[in-house]
């Protein structure tokens, strides 16, 4: 009977000493981050920012893939249908995760049911540039002069339904103006032909428009966010110059497939949180032209993308644009 006492003292002894057999040891492997654009562009130069600082935090490697295609869509789908377990993310933007569900026609997924928010990044401002021969030095003279001279101005968009085409679509609406859109196949060809005075304007990120604005190529007549933006700082909103709420924004998210346990969730969070307020990434980010985004939470972005869903259906209602 001692000797039976003594066997159990010793396991029970022993057991503290034994790793946890069910010990969530995630991640255990490298996490994927889907970029649903090509290489190259904004999206892909942020994602890739964070990614390449996130091994020190997580102690795995985050992996960038581009799966580009149907503005979006193909990456978003791709991460809704991937195992959830936290080793596949998605990079998203406003189009794959607010505008898309109104632009086309149909999508394999479903921007609030098929994801579990990990993080809202930040937004990326559009800035409304015109060509120097335009005759207007503010917003107040844009829409007097397009008002005088219906149908005469143009805007350039890097496509249809895109946040470019849309801002416009928005302008119209609240100045009661009659911009012409011209969409074409990207950004580059937009802004080669804004350059060259074939296109009046553009509704285009602040990114892209900073140098040409620098230079004196475009003049730079307006922030189309709520703020100012940090690139320029001296460049008023649209909304100070008589279109309160106007608010025309690129937004960034990163979410993972729904039901992603939470524990893994909220160690994604953490992490990406702790990246994101490094000097080092802020410093890029800003560079980029990437204004922070107001709350870090997983609930912060679960409720911001149904609201911008709903007001870009309005918007891409208004616009008649329509995707297959």
């Amino acid at each position: 009977m001692r000797l039976l006492a003594t066997l159990v003292l010793a396991c029970a002894a022993a057991l503290p000493l034994l790793p946890a057999a069910h010990a969530d040891t995630f991640p255990d492997k490298p996490i994927t981050l889907v970029v649903p654009f090509p290489p190259g562009g904004p999206t892909d130069a942020m994602a890739r920012t964070l990614a390449a600082e996130m091994k020190n935090t997580l102690g795995q490697p985050m992996i960038v893939e581009n799966r580009a295609g149907a503005g979006g869509n193909i990456g978003a789908e791709y991460v809704a249908r991937a195992t959830a377990d936290g080793q596949t993310l998605l990079f998203g933007t406003s189009g794959p995760l607010a505008i898309n569900a109104s632009l086309y026609r149909k999508i394999g997924y479903d921007p609030v049911k098929s994801f579990a928010p990990v993080i809202q990044v930040g937004h990326l401002p559009n800035i409304l540039v015109v060509h120097p021969s335009v005759p207007a030095n503010n917003v107040k003279e844009l829409i007097a002069y397009a008002k005088a001279h219906p149908g005469k101005l143009s805007y350039a968009s890097s496509g249809n339904g895109a946040s470019s085409h849309l801002a416009g679509v928005l302008f119209n609406a609240m100045a009661g103006t009659d911009l012409q859109h011209v969409p074409y196949k990207g950004t580059g060809p937009a802004l080669n032909d804004l350059l060259g005075g074939q296109v009046s304007m553009s509704f285009t990120d602040v990114l892209t428009a900073l140098p040409y604005v620098k230079a004196g190529k475009l003049r730079a007549l307006g922030v189309a966010t709520a703020a100012r933006s940090q690139a320029l700082p001296d460049v008023p909103t649209i909304a100070e110059q008589g279109l309160p709420g106007y608010d025309v924004s690129v937004f960034f998210g990163i979410v993972a497939p729904a039901g992603t346990p939470a524990d893994r969730i909220a160690k994604l969070n953490q992490a990406f949180v702790k990246v994101l307020a490094s000097p080092r990434v802020k410093q890029l980010f800003a560079a980029q032209g990437l204004e922070p985004a107001p709350a870090s939470t997983p609930e912060q972005l679960g409720q911001f993308i149904p609201v911008q869903m709903h007001k870009w259906a309005a918007v891409v209602k208004q616009s008649g644009a329509q995707l297959d």
